[in-house]
Parts: structure tokens; C-alpha cells; sequence
């Protein structure tokens, strides 16, 4: 029998062997069984910093298993219209349900996107179609892989077995702030991809989705490009599931000349900041910082009028170039599994509303370009990005060199005053949010933190409207899904947002 214990206390600088020690000892000296549960780390007392367990146990051997998915036979086609968190988790389901999903990807495969990526970063090559935001496991695979979520889906747990299956770290079951790295990342999508391909699923890569046919207001065909090529065709298909990330601005603009309904949504904008991960460790967890992984944070501030508030934090990572379009910069962050670079990062963005951009459909899409192209004007014109220290920009003056601090954005950067870059509004936010953080997180106002910009593609600008059936509401058969439609933000969200997908096509199809 299978039995649990809840709120286990570990020292900060004792090992994972005393645990199960702990638990051997509660179990009378035989332990057949032992898995932990959740892991998560109190560091409210500087003082008195542990790791919190609960774990199952059994004084004989067990099994996990779970019991197979029902599967239809002669399941119809369904195409997947993009390969993020959303499209794979989606396609994984349908496989697992007895489907063949067709995956069409602008960008490439993971193997293509690391030679784009290489170039792009170090010799500053542009690839449009294959780069950080498309291609093979979406905008998430340059990242860090954070599956940590604030929404409350009964697929997330779905979500991190998949990851888990796929040669993700175990450790992502039960750490409560579970990340993959993105140097594992790749390696796990190789396999997912491998998996779909042995149930009889197949890949498009560099394929364009371009436009579909309907009959009766039912979508029919979806009709591609190949981006290499330029051959054009068509595929007949049952349902389409539209998980084409946050900046298929071009397949936006399509899909709303199709008659796909649409709405414009509100979003944020902002820089990466990067301090010292020493620095940040030493305040967070103090004498214990030597024992521990580097430590990240999370803060809110309303200082301002304006929300402003860190987000896709990345632990002894680096800033990376992140545009895919030619004459903008963007910046995005990531770290390896290890987190052991020199600096942490993190997203600070100020939050915005359609007051500041327009009320149109698609102004919040071209206020975040002419962004992108100021930051790439202020950086040099050739994608370096503009950067400045803390301390220059608090006070309106342009930095000259770098402290304590070193840039980690890959394509280089230039110094600029962000003020030139950012709305005045976003300006004045994060001038008054970092001194407010500051007092929360020692240091974070450090005069020589970088700020380096622009962070733009925080979200979708758009949101393409689906009904309680998850339809589009104008295009049926038509599955708007993930964070390009507007229905999640993030790895997590948006994967169980893609298996939520599936499981209603399984529904639907098995009547």
C-alpha cells in the first residue's frame, strides 16, 4: 500500500540522501517504493532556509502506470497549424488517441533552427521564417523551458508527463518552479517529434499556412506555401487547430481577411534586466546562496499609475535576439538546465491598454513594430540592441561604459537611451517601479543592472474568437488554440490549452 508524507524538512545544505533516509526510517527500515511528490523551497527566513517535500512511500515494490487512452479508429485528419507547446501537446494527444495529425510549421526543425539561430546571433543573418520565434517547438524552445503556470488546468499535470516522457528531467514532476533548459529542450522535441512520426503523424516544416477554403461556413482545405520552394498546395482536412504563436503577424492579417473574427487585446512592453546572479542568490538566500541553484524572483509593482511587473525570469541565463522581422530588434531570454551563467534576467513590462496604442484591430500589432524598429535604429541598424546601465537611465543620461555588470545579448549591444526606444509612459513606470522592487529584492536597483531593449512580444495583440466548442465563431471546424490566439501565455497554459483542444476533436469525432 502506497502512503504519503506531507511537509518534510530539509536543510538547505543537505542532500536529496538524507531524504530518503528520512523516509526509510518512517517506513521501519524497508522502502520499496519512494517518489517524491513536490518539492518546493521556504525562503522567508534568511536564516532558516529549507527545502519543503511530500513524497509517497511503500514498503513494497509499485507500479505508476496509467491505463491507455481510448483510440478511434479511422480518426479523420486533422492539421495543426504551427509546432509550439500547444501544436506538439495537441498532436501527442491525437496520436495517443488514434489520430495522425499533419503538423505544418513555417519555421524549421529544431536542427535548422539552431543553424538560423547561430547565425543570426553571431553574424547578425536573419532568417524571416526560421529563427527563435518560428520553427520547431515555437517560441518556447529559446527560453529556458519554465513550466511553472498560475492557471489551475487539470492538464497541466497532463503537460509535465509528456515533457517527463519526452526526456524532460523527472525533477519537473514535483519542483514546484520546474524549467527544462533550453539545452534539453531540443533533445525532448527530437523525441516528441520521433513519436508522432511513429503513429503515423507527419511534419511540414517550412511550410507556410497561407489561407483555407470553407464550405457552408466549414472550414474544408488549408492551403500552404513552401517557404523554400515556393511551391504552393492544398490538404483536405476534418478540423485545423490554429496554435500559430504570438507573432504570425502576417497570418493574422490573413485569417482576419478570411472573415476569421478577431479582437485586439491589451499586452505589455518593456526591457530584460540583468543583474549579477551572485548578487541576486546573496539577496534572496543569504549565507545559504553557496548551497543552493541559482535564485530567481518574481515582483510587482505599483508605484506607477501603470502596473509594472518581471516576468519569464531566468537564472544565471542570457539575453538573447529574439526578432523575426527584418529591421526590428527583440529581446527574449534563456538559460541552459545547469542556470549557471554569470548574470540572471528577467523581463520587467509595463502594462499597457489599447488607450495607449489605438482601437483598432491590429494598432497594438504596429505599435509593437514601429518599437522593434525604434530599438533597432537606437541599437545601430545592423540588430545590435540598445542597452543602458540603471543607474544612466534613472538619471536621463547616456551610459559610456559597463560596471560591474556585462552584457549578454549574443548579437551585441550599443549604448542608446531607452527613453528614445519606449513610450514616455513605460518610461516613467519603470523608473518609479525598480527603486519600489528594490525594496523587496536588495540590489535590484543596482546602478549597474543592464536594461536592454526592446521586450515586446510579451503576448498575442490579437485574440482570434472561439466559441464553448472551442470553434472559431465564424469559421467552423476552424480550433483556434495557445498563446497566439490569444488563450494562454507561456509554455504551460498554452500546451494544456492544445491537449484541451484534442480531447474535445476526441469527443467529437467519437459520437
Amino acid at each position: 500500500m502506497i502512503k504519503r508524507i506531507d511537509n518534510i524538512k530539509l536543510a538547505a545544505d543537505k542532500g536529496e540522501d538524507k531524504l530518503r533516509e528520512i523516509v526509510k526510517k518512517r517506513a521501519g527500515g524497508r522502502l520499496g517504493y519512494f517518489r517524491i511528490l513536490k518539492k518546493s523551497l521556504d525562503a522567508r527566513d534568511k536564516e532558516n532556509i529549507f527545502w519543503l517535500y511530500s513524497v509517497a512511500y511503500s514498503e513494497h515494490s509499485e507500479k505508476d502506470e496509467r491505463p491507455p487512452l481510448e483510440r478511434l479508429k479511422n480518426a479523420p485528419r486533422v492539421c495543426i497549424i504551427g509546432s509550439g507547446p500547444a501544436g506538439l501537446c495537441c498532436a501527442v494527444r491525437l496520436c495517443e488517441r488514434g489520430y495522425s495529425p499533419v503538423i505544418i510549421e513555417r519555421g524549421g526543425s529544431v536542427e535548422e533552427r539552431e543553424l538560423a539561430t547561430r547565425a543570426f546571433f553571431s553574424e547578425r543573418r536573419l532568417d524571416e521564417e526560421c529563427n527563435v520565434q518560428f520553427g520547431e517547438g515555437g517560441a518556447g524552445t529559446f527560453s529556458d523551458g519554465k513550466l511553472n503556470t498560475q492557471t489551475k488546468d487539470g492538464f497541466n499535470r497532463d503537460v509535465l508527463e509528456i515533457f517527463a516522457r519526452f526526456g524532460a528531467p523527472e525533477e519537473i514532476l514535483y519542483l514546484n518552479k520546474p524549467h527544462i533548459g533550453s539545452d534539453r529542450l531540443k533533445d525532448v522535441l527530437k523525441n516528441i517529434r520521433r513519436y508522432i512520426q511513429s503513429c503515423g503523424g507527419k511534419f511540414l516544416f517550412n511550410c507556410k499556412f497561407t489561407g483555407f477554403t470553407a464550405r457552408e461556413g466549414a472550414l474544408k482545405t488549408v492551403i500552404c506555401r513552401n517557404t523554400r520552394s515556393g511551391e504552393e498546395f492544398e490538404l483536405e482536412a476534418a478540423a485545423a487547430v490554429l496554435a500559430v504563436g504570438h507573432s504570425a503577424r502576417d497570418t493574422f492579417r490573413m485569417l482576419h481577411e478570411s472573415g476569421v473574427a478577431m479582437e485586439p487585446r491589451d499586452f505589455a512592453v518593456g526591457v530584460r534586466v540583468e543583474h549579477l546572479a551572485g548578487s541576486i542568490s546573496l539577496a534572496q538566500y543569504g549565507r545559504f546562496a553557496k548551497f543552493l541553484p541559482a535564485a530567481d524572483y518574481k515582483l510587482v509593482s505599483h508605484a506607477h499609475e501603470r502596473t509594472v511587473f518581471t516576468f519569464c525570469m531566468c537564472p544565471g541565463g542570457v539575453v538573447i535576439p529574439a526578432a523575426s522581422e527584418r529591421g526590428g530588434v527583440v529581446v527574449n531570454g534563456m538559460s541552459d538546465f545547469a542556470r549557471d551563467g554569470a548574470n540572471s534576467n528577467s523581463a520587467l513590462m509595463v502594462q499597457l491598454s489599447r488607450a495607449d496604442f489605438g482601437g483598432g484591430l491590429f494598432d497594438g500589432m504596429e505599435f509593437q513594430r514601429r518599437l522593434e524598429r525604434k530599438a533597432f535604429a537606437a541599437g545601430g541598424g545592423d540588430y545590435r540592441a540598445p542597452c543602458q546601465r540603471f543607474g544612466d537611465f534613472l538619471r536621463d543620461r547616456p551610459s559610456d561604459s559597463f560596471g560591474s555588470v556585462r552584457p549578454t545579448y549574443a548579437a551585441g549591444v550599443n549604448f542608446a537611451p531607452l527613453s528614445q526606444v519606449l513610450p514616455a509612459v513605460a518610461v516613467s513606470a519603470l523608473k518609479a517601479a525598480v527603486p519600489d522592487m528594490a525594496r523587496r529584492l536588495h540590489g535590484f536597483d543596482d546602478a549597474d543592472a543592464l536594461l536592454t531593449g526592446v521586450e515586446s512580444r510579451f503576448s498575442s495583440p490579437v485574440r482570434i474568437l472561439r466559441g464553448a466548442d472551442r470553434q472559431s465563431v465564424t469559421v467552423k471546424n476552424l480550433y483556434p488554440c495557445g498563446e497566439g490566439s490569444g488563450y494562454s501565455g507561456g509554455i504551460t497554459s498554452s500546451a494544456a490549452d492544445g491537449i484541451r483542444t484534442a480531447e474535445y476533436l476526441y469527443e467529437l469525432h467519437k459520437i
